[in-house]
């Protein structure tokens, strides 16, 4: 077996391209528009491992009313995890892009931040944790993860 994928279901696509692109820095790899269907798939990887992909799915607007699927809370899906080179920075340019940091990374290993439709995304130090430093050793929790 080889892993291929996730997907997770995303509202608005722009927003989510916006965060998981610009911000969180993965990389689109194909992406593809299903008029019958009416749906959009855009796949994402992390640069140098485009083995490993996210996928996001796009349902399309109700054509008559104009709705947006009511995709809950998203909890039900537990989230996606990333390892970077430096967990500090990463947050860093995560809070520069407008990213709130729901878990700051207190213990140099570990941080969480949410996508704009509430998919949780773990960021772990590749490595050993480095040593606790402020602001994130006092920065508190927001939210869940």
């Amino acid at each position: 077996m080889k892993y291929l994928h996730t997907m997770v279901r995303v509202r608005d696509l722009d927003a989510s391209l916006k965060f998981y692109v610009d911000a969180l820095g993965l990389v689109e790899q194909r992406r593809s528009e299903h008029a019958a269907g009416r749906f959009t798939l855009v796949f994402l990887a992390a640069p140098g491992d485009e083995s490993a992909q996210v996928e996001l799915t796009y349902n399309w607007p109700d054509e008559k009313t104009g709705a947006v699927e009511d995709l809950g809370g998203a909890r039900n899906f537990g989230h996606l995890a990333y390892a970077v080179d430096d967990i500090y920075a990463a947050c860093e340019r995560l809070m520069a892009a407008g990213v709130t940091i729901v878990r700051p990374p207190r213990d140099g290993r570990m941080a969480f931040v949410r996508s704009p439709d509430h998919i949780s995304i773990e960021l772990l130090q590749r490595g050993p944790a480095l040593a606790p430093a402020e602001p994130w050793t006092t920065m508190p929790n927001i939210g869940s993860w």
